[in-house]
Order: structure tokens, then sequence, then C-alpha cells
């Protein structure tokens, strides 16, 4: 006998996920579908950690992330488990760019906690790093990471607790529209009186099925890693922030980062890469856009060292001396 749903959605990474878990709290019978085994590294909501923030250039971003942080504790307490590490985000850019200033008028706008640096206090602050000249700073000191894997699992926990139904390995073949929609995958046939797609870069494979598709551009992450010269500098236990270069001359996307948390000794800095030919294929995209990599890696390097603050060697006898921490510029009212 055909399984029948109020909602079928299809793709379980952030997106889906948290839509099927928003609609197993209303009460609505709902199926999550997975193409990949959970958990996997093909989409994008992969990986340790993502930085979450109220500093955007989008004013509606930012009014709607009050809302969004008030969401994530609620989910914290309910899976009993740390989603978030506060860690406040240091922006920088040119002082006058349209970019920064966006930024910067936003938080004002909205009143979010913010400390703005000038180049008087910036060592001070932030000791590790160089504002540049003619560069404007602030923190976003409710800004900080989220733990990505964990927050996925604890959602999709959270669904199925409510009676949610999660399947994986099971990839879309067919949607047939109608009063009922029919959803065929490669283990079943399912019926929902609604379908949400949030298949992200195969969501137009999955919509070719309806007859639709939408004018989406496939966006490659390259996310590198930036090998400490002296361990720990910019761990997340010495305060360092999270920090988001705004577009300027050297750079036309921004450059972001987190503090070294994940992997010992090394720091997170992903990077957009924009340019991809317009028919990639998701399934066969490794190998294609290697050398694009390679060159934006070493972009955003050459652009982040001139902003590395190098200093002398301390005498042996004092072998933390070149560590100093950050300033705590976190808001105390905005989670530990």
């Amino acid at each position: 006998m055909m399984e029948v749903y109020e909602c079928i959605v299809v793709g379980a990474g952030v997106q889906g996920s948290f839509t099927a878990y928003q609609l197993a709290k209303r009460k609505k019978k709902c199926l999550l579908l997975e193409q990949f085994t959970l958990p996997h590294t093909r989409g994008s909501s992969h990986g340790q950690s993502r930085i979450i923030r109220k500093a955007y250039q989008q004013d509606f971003y930012t009014h709607m992330m009050a809302e969004g942080y008030e969401m994530w504790a609620e989910l914290e307490r309910e899976a009993g488990v740390t989603l978030f590490r506060r860690t406040g985000l240091l922006v920088m850019g040119p002082e006058k760019s349209e970019s920064y200033t966006g930024f910067k008028d936003s938080l004002e706008k909205n009143k979010v906690p913010m400390v703005v640096l000038t180049p008087e206090n910036f060592q001070q602050h932030i000791p590790n790093v160089i504002l540049a000249e003619g560069d404007g700073a602030f923190v976003d000191t409710t800004a900080g990471v989220l733990y990505a894997d964990r927050a996925l699992k604890a959602v999709q926990g959270q669904f199925e607790k409510l009676g949610g139904v999660l399947k994986d390995q099971e990839k879309v073949t067919d949607i047939k529209p109608g009063p009922m929609v029919t959803v065929t995958t490669s283990a079943g046939v399912y019926q929902a009186k609604s379908v949400v797609i949030t298949a992200g870069p195969w969501a137009n494979r999955v919509l070719l099925h309806t007859g639709i598709q939408l004018p989406l551009q496939v966006i490659k992450i390259n996310v590198c890693y930036w090998q400490e010269k002296i361990q720990d500098t910019y761990h997340v236990k010495k305060r360092f922030p999270c920090f988001l270069l705004s577009e300027g001359e050297e750079n036309k996307d921004h450059i972001y980062g987190l503090p070294s948390n994940e992997y010992p000794g090394l720091m997170k800095m992903p990077a957009n890469v924009h340019d991809l030919p317009e028919a990639l294929d998701p399934a066969i995209e490794k190998g294609k856009v290697r050398h694009m990599e390679h060159q934006q890696a070493r972009k955003v390097w050459t652009i982040m060292c001139r902003r590395r603050r190098r200093r002398r060697k301390k005498p042996r006898s004092d072998p933390h001396s070149d560590q100093s921490p950050a300033t705590d510029l976190r808001s105390p009212e905005s989670g530990g």
C-alpha cells in the first residue's frame, strides 16, 4: 500500500531538515527524503562549523536574525545539546565603501550590540591582525559559531521524535503533480498533499520531473585551512573572533573565517567561487574546478597575509609571550 503524507520534503540538508522539523511541530504528517546516506559531505550542510551573525548588508536579514537566534536557543533546549558558541564577528573593510557601511548601518538601524574599533585601539583588542590603512573595523558582539554537524543531527532527531519519518538513500526519480502529488524514489512511491524541494544544487534536476526549471547558479565554497605559525594564536579559547573582510579593491568577494577550533592549529577560511561553468553538474564537479580553487585559495592567502601581524621571536624562557589573547568583546546577553 502506498504511503500517504500531508507533506514530503525532498533534501535533508539544513533547509530541508528544519522545514520538516517545523512541519512536525505543527502536527503535520511529514516525510523527509535524502538521496545520500546520512550524514554525507556532498552538500552545503556538512562540516563542523558555520558563522552565525547579525551583521548583514541587507537590513531584512539582520532583522530576521533576532528570531533566528531564538529558534537556535529553542532547539538547544529541546535537544539538550550545545549548538552555539559566541565569539563575536570582526568586520573589516574600506571605511567609506558601500559594502562596509552597509554592514555597519544595518547593525546600527536594528540596534544590534557592536563595538567600533579605531586605528588607535585596534591592536589592543585584536593584537594579531593588522588594520589596513583606510579600513574601518567593528565587532558584531552577538555573533559566533554554530556547530553545523551537531545541529543537523539534533534537528533531524527532534523531527523524528515528533513523529516525522526520515529516509535516506532514496533518490527522487519522478514527481507527478496533482491533487495528491506522487513522488517516486529509488526505493518506493509516496503521496502527499504538498511537496517542498530543498535539494540545493540538485534542485533543477529534481524539478526537471515537473517541467519547471529555475535560473539557479551553483556556487563553490572553497574551504581553506590556514596553519598557525604559533600554536593557538588564533584559537577560539584565546578569544579570537570570527571575521569578515568586506569586498574592496583587493577582493571582489567577501573573505571570512573562523578561529581555530575544528582542527588543532588550523584556522578555517572559506571563500566563494562564482565563476563556475554554467552547466556544472554537482555529480561530476570534482576535478573540473580544481585549478580555479587553487587560484582562489592563493588569492585569499595573499590578502590575509598582509593583515597578519608578524611578531619578533621571544626568548625561549617565555614561550607564551607571543600569544596575547584578543580582548573579550562578546555581548554578555547573547549566550555563552
